[in-house]
């Protein structure tokens, strides 16, 4: 269904002759937007979701005439200011976002910080929910529209040093997460582990830096360094643990 929004969404675009968008995509969807469109060199399109290194983001499909400008994504940043001893989570925006009926391809990343919070907002539903919402979790909140200001970390990371047999998945796997190379490949083969947000079932995949991995029940994972090899014929490795 996914394949035939993103092939809807080129078709609009060369049939009409401007920009059209779809989204927000997670990023598994995103891993389906790239290889639907990677081989296809005619098409200009761009994934944004209102700032640099976004989570969820739209696709923009642009015409031949038209470089893929960030300006023209339909996105609105939207800022809700609160007490700073209070404590709102993410949970609690985007239940009450999705509680005013509004779908989830319509609300991107949610940055939570002290004494307030940014999310970025499909523009056609950004003056609804702006008009419905006075509280999050209990709490009043002001609403600043259009927000420019400093934005909230969008995550922090526990750092991770090991070193690893071989860039192997299922040696990768037992360094993230500090079990055998047997439990390892266990996880791997029942479907427990995505690599770049897709399932795999191999043991013998090649990680390589950059890669984010999931291990269900244990989090994700980015992997930033495999190598070089130490004095005893291992590989140094880096990597990172969202949090």
């Amino acid at each position: 269904m996914l394949v035939s929004r993103i092939e809807d969404t080129v078709d609009l675009c060369d049939k009409r002759g401007y920009a059209h968008f779809l989204g927000f995509l997670d990023e598994g969807e995103q891993a389906t937007v790239l290889r639907t469109l990677q081989n296809r060199p005619y098409v200009k399109w761009r994934l944004y979701g209102g700032y640099k290194d976004a989570e969820r983001c739209f696709l923009g499909v642009f015409p031949s005439y038209m470089e893929p400008d960030t300006a023209l994504f339909p996105i609105e940043t939207v800022a809700f200011f609160y007490r700073k001893e209070r404590s709102l989570s993410h949970r609690d925006f985007l239940g009450t976002f999705m509680s005013q009926g509004v779908r989830r391809e319509a609300i991107g990343d949610i940055l939570c910080g002290e004494g307030y919070t940014v999310a970025f907002l499909k523009e056609d539903v950004t003056t609804y929910l702006c008009e419905q919402i006075d509280k999050i979790g209990g709490e009043g909140v002001r609403i600043v529209r259009d927000y420019a200001g400093e934005l909230p970390l969008a995550h922090t990371f526990v750092p991770l040093r090991d070193t690893v047999s071989s860039p192997r998945l299922d040696a990768v796997v037992k360094a993230l997460i500090r079990c055998s190379r047997e439990q390892a490949s266990v996880l791997i083969r029942t479907e427990s582990v995505s690599v770049n947000h897709r399932v795999a079932t191999s043991v013998s995949i090649t990680v390589k830096p950059d890669t984010v991995l999931s291990v269900r029940g244990h989090g994700r994972f980015i992997v930033d360094e495999i190598g070089p090899e130490t004095k005893k014929g291992r590989l140094h490795f880096a990597a990172r643990k969202y949090v």
